[in-house]
């Protein structure tokens, strides 16, 4: 597989890539004092070592940022993608896992954002839509805030026939709607499941909830129409991860 290198940028992306031995990192732009803070939070290992790193100015790395109009806090490091991993070969022979599946979701902040989500409260994985993954952007990975490293994301070329592979697999599919029939909470969450998330303006696409098995919904204020897909994942998981831990 030829891997392109690509430009990330932030403290916790390029600190994370950098400690992270599957990840090839193939440079690294620090200024002076990002150096030292890499040093001051890493003192029992040296992840700067068998890395080009290369000093510069706040200003000279602004323009790695200046159209995505993001902060690169110092940090900008030039990476390779990692290998990635197999749908069909992860969930072979496995029980109790969760996956989230993201149905045209494209801004790249609340990807970045769901997959912090994800690999914090422990997610087993993350379908994406391959043609709608915005692998190489910065700003996904700002967001995600090193958790890039952390988490399995499986790209697929049809969410559709995934999710019908995955059903025939015994995964149940649980779709997130402001109109659900049930509240999350009151799911038994037991088995292999998958929880899909519509885009950020349209939801899920009509053809996709064929492959739904129970649309389920968070309780909000009436007086509001629906959360931000992001904030919707993060409080999803969290729950599922308590229940698990329970």
């Amino acid at each position: 597989m030829n891997k392109t290198p690509f430009f990330i940028v932030g403290q916790h992306a390029v600190i994370e890539a950098l400690k992270n031995p599957q990840r090839k990192v193939l440079r690294v732009f620090l200024t002076e004092e990002s150096k030292k803070n890499i040093h001051r939070k890493n003192q029992k290992k040296n992840i700067l070592k068998d890395v080009k790193v290369f000093f510069k100015t706040k200003k000279e790395l602004d323009k790695y940022t200046t159209k995505e109009q993001i902060q690169h806090q110092g940090y900008v490091a030039e990476i390779e993608e990692l290998d990635q991993p197999i749908l069909k070969d992860f969930v072979k022979n496995k029980n109790n896992l969760t996956l989230a599946c993201l149905d045209e979701v494209t801004d790249p902040r609340n990807i970045g954002s769901i997959i912090r989500s994800a690999a914090s409260f422990n997610i087993d994985g993350l379908i994406v839509k391959e043609r709608h993954f915005p692998k190489k952007s910065k700003l996904m990975y700002k967001s995600a805030s090193g958790s890039m490293e952390y988490l399995k994301i499986f790209q697929v070329s049809n969410i559709n026939s995934t999710l019908k592979s995955l059903r025939e697999k015994n995964f149940w599919v649980y779709g997130l709607e402001s109109k659900g029939d049930k509240n999350f909470t009151d799911i038994k969450w037991e088995g292999n499941n998958i929880l899909l998330f519509g885009s950020e303006g349209f939801g899920m696409k009509h053809h996709t909830t064929k492959y739904v098995d129970f649309f389920i919904k968070i309780n909000i204020n009436k007086n509001i129409e629906s959360l931000n897909v992001s904030n919707s994942a993060s409080i999803v998981f969290h729950y599922l991860d308590f229940v698990k831990k329970k």
